[in-house]
């Protein structure tokens, strides 16, 4: 697995950093760590990217999602993670990631604090081959019906769709 060597923060239950890891003993063993992710709204907010990750993804693979976003490195902030995932996978460089909230995901294997940000970009969008088949903007109100469907037609991450919805909850 490509990045499994990699160095990466371990973070306990409670959301504090407790150490590091290798990526690959991470996923193996489900240990708690956490990410930075950013939703991309276009500049007049009506819209949100979303894109479909590649087959070779080491978690949720081949399932759409509407967060940019991967795993903190070791020594390496949330905030950073946010800035510098958001240049790798859509090629957004010059903006600010926002704070929004920390959602936890927990599905027994999968132990995340996903702290979540915010961009508005109109501008172009590059996709980063190693992790992104393709993408599109889609209205908010499509983004919504969508994972609020409890059987979608296609495939939505599972941490995706429960920060999503959170932000609906707070924002939308």
């Amino acid at each position: 697995m490509p990045g499994s060597d990699e160095l990466v923060a371990l973070y306990d239950q409670a959301g504090s950093v407790t150490g590091t890891a290798t990526r690959a003993r991470v996923r193996a063993e489900g240990l708690w760590h956490a990410a930075g992710v950013v939703l991309v709204r276009s500049g007049d907010g009506k819209a949100v990217y979303v894109h479909l990750r590649t087959p070779g993804k080491d978690v949720f693979p081949s399932t759409w999602d509407c967060w940019a976003g991967g795993v903190v490195a070791a020594g390496e902030t949330p905030a950073e993670c946010a800035r510098r995932e958001l240049a790798e996978e859509l090629g957004i460089h010059g903006v600010d990631p926002v704070p929004l909230f920390t959602k936890v995901y927990d599905d027994g294997r999968n132990r995340c604090h996903n702290f979540a940000f915010e961009v508005r970009w109109d501008g172009p969008i590059h996709h980063q081959a190693e992790e992104i088949v393709e993408g599109r903007w889609i209205p908010l109100d499509e983004l919504r019906a969508w994972v609020e469907d409890p059987a979608p037609e296609l495939p939505f991450i599972p941490d995706g769709r429960e920060g999503v919805q959170e932000w609906f909850r707070r924002y939308g």
